[in-house]
């Protein structure tokens, strides 16, 4: 366990330490007074006269106690709070580095809320095991073996009463702690999926509304959120009677000592002078033991909780090079390029150009591998097989900082930070001027709705982009591209949010961005790409046909089907309208 906290608690160790020697001198101090106690008795069992000052002399002495274990155990708990802070400081770096490696696929995968329990939920219970468990745990079961072996010094026939209740003790906690960890992962699994499943259906609330999913979807919601609740209870049915039993029989230490105690000091095997003692002694056993055991439960958590949170980090980072952009120019070639999502190939060797100042275009059915491919150029995976190059540099060779500022993406689905729309804008060249990016915002047809907004290009994009429409919500995105200004362009769905309202601003932001780039376009609107330089027809993940829209019309029957069914569709009309 400790082997997993020491690389994230690096020079913050000694302040854990120091936490753990205080909180020993506190419990120290908070197990003295009860020899003081047995100063008092003694003598009165013993018949012994016992003056005002005496007594008066051991009060104060137990204030004295009872002060330095409040002040160094409030000092310990604070050190052990720095320590335990700065740890999961260091932690959170630690996986955001892993993260940030990691294939944006694959982080995709793991979705918004697996990820957001990560970092906020599991990490944040981490504290606790820090803070607490580790100094804590050290010093109240440090304490109390020390004192049982002062019990041994004292009698060691008492010594060995007051570990009978330990024993039995320890022994229902052993019981109850298998019956933890054998449920513990498929707990964790459980509590994972019930997050996942709540974001998903607070995300998706809208869509439920509208098609009157309430019912399959509410019922989806509450299977997992009862499976988690019937999972956890019948966990804690299994530990229970354990947790019962120790936490009422550990703590007694004198369970045995008082009666066979007595009977040995009647009998006269035992003085009451010394009983007296090994009881005072005893009191101060229970506590503290049950206080560090339940702690000791705790370990095993923190050494899975952070083995977890590195298990979901563990995949090979994403292949990246050290080297910044050194292509010959902008070309584009996809050599041969095989991926796989887990086992199913979903590329099976395709090769196509994309020459430097053209667009081509990619088209196929849903799922053909379009978006993939698209992917791929800006490194969202690692290929499975054959190389992507720039200029003749392979994507891989490069850094990713080096790849992203040849590379604009821009998607169906772009997301906006919940900032002024300028801010949004200026993450695509974070050292631009206003005039870049008003002239960006321009020349993205966004002056029009801009103007409607109460504070124009200052007003609040709201969580998600949730104040603009989808197509003004492409438009800014297109802006940022605009500003980013890079030599090749990567328009997956682009056009999906457009209307015939907007349809016309967004072609124009579209020409805007397209100019004299090396333009990738995927679009399900044929008549968008229609004037594309090449068009690439996908299928089943292979590049079956390849040329301008005229020539693959005529040589193209799947490609003929495609655009014959875009003109169909473009005619529709509401019957009676």
């Amino acid at each position: 366990m400790f082997k997993k906290v020491s690389p994230y608690i690096g020079k913050y160790k000694k302040y854990t330490v120091l936490a753990a020697v205080l909180m020993c001198i506190g419990i120290i101090a908070n197990v003295v007074p009860y020899y003081f106690l047995y100063q008092i008795i003694s003598p009165l069992t013993r018949g012994e006269p016992v003056s005002l000052q005496f007594v008066v002399t051991r009060v104060l002495a137990v204030l004295i106690c009872e002060l330095i274990y409040s002040v160094a155990y409030t000092r310990g708990l604070i050190f052990s709070h720095f320590s335990a802070y700065n740890t999961l400081k260091n932690l959170r770096i630690s996986l955001q580095g892993k993260l940030e490696k990691q294939p944006l696929g694959n982080i995709s995968e793991l979705g918004t809320g697996r990820i957001k329990k990560i970092f906020t939920d599991d990490i944040d219970q981490i504290e606790i095991l820090l803070a607490h468990a580790i100094p804590e745990g050290i010093a109240n079961i440090f304490i109390p073996l020390l004192i049982i072996v002062l019990l041994f010094v004292a009698d060691w026939r008492m010594g060995l009463l007051s570990l009978v209740p330990l024993i039995v003790g320890l022994f229902a906690m052993g019981m109850m702690m298998k019956a933890g960890f054998e449920k513990m992962n498929a707990y964790y699994e459980s509590a994972a999926k019930m997050n996942n499943t709540i974001i998903e259906y607070v995300n998706g609330m809208e869509v439920v509304k509208v098609y009157n999913k309430d019912g399959d979807s509410y019922k989806k919601f509450g299977e997992v959120v009862k499976g988690y609740r019937d999972f956890t209870i019948a966990w804690y049915k299994a530990c229970w009677p354990w947790m019962a039993a120790y936490s009422s029989i550990l703590p007694c230490v004198a369970l045995l000592i008082i009666p066979v105690g007595s009977a040995m000091v009647l009998s006269g095997v035992l003085t009451l002078d010394k009983l007296v003692l090994v009881l005072c002694l005893s009191f101060a056993v229970g506590p503290s033991f049950l206080k560090a055991l339940n702690f000791a439960g705790k370990f095993p958590q923190l050494d899975y909780k952070i083995t977890e949170l590195e298990k979901l980090m563990e995949h090979p980072p994403l292949k990246e090079g050290t080297n910044g952009f050194q292509g010959a120019d902008h070309d584009v070639s996809f050599e041969d390029v095989r991926f796989a999502y887990e086992e199913k190939e979903v590329l099976h060797g395709i090769s196509l150009t994309l020459k430097q100042g053209t667009t081509t275009a990619l088209v196929g059915e849903s799922g053909s591998g379009k978006s993939t491919l698209a992917k791929l150029l800006v490194h969202y995976y690692d290929l499975d097989g054959g190389s992507i190059k720039v200029g003749g540099q392979d994507i891989t060779d490069m850094s990713l900082e080096a790849l992203n500022d040849q590379v604009a993406f821009v998607s169906q689905e772009q997301f906006l930070f919940n900032t002024t729309l300028y801010d949004n804008i200026l993450i695509g060249k974070p050292d631009a001027t206003k005039e870049q990016v008003m002239e960006a915002a321009g020349r993205a047809q966004c002056e029009e709705f801009l103007k409607r907004l109460p504070d124009g290009i200052g007003t609040m994009a709201g969580d998600g982009g949730k104040q603009l429409s989808g197509g003004e919500r492409q438009r800014i995105s297109l802006a940022r591209a605009i500003l980013k200004d890079a030599p090749i362009i990567v328009l997956d769905e682009a056009t999906a949010f457009m209307d015939p309202e907007n349809e016309e601003k967004l072609n124009a932001a579209l020409d805007e961005i397209m100019k004299n780039k090396t333009v990738l376009v995927i679009a399900h609107r044929l008549s968008t790409i229609k004037n594309a330089d090449k068009i690439c027809v996908i299928k089943d993940g292979q590049c079956i046909a390849e040329g301008t829209h005229n020539n693959l019309v005529m040589s193209s029957p799947e490609y003929r089907k495609f655009w014959e069914a875009s003109v169909s569709a473009s005619v529709w009309k509401i019957k009676g309208a």
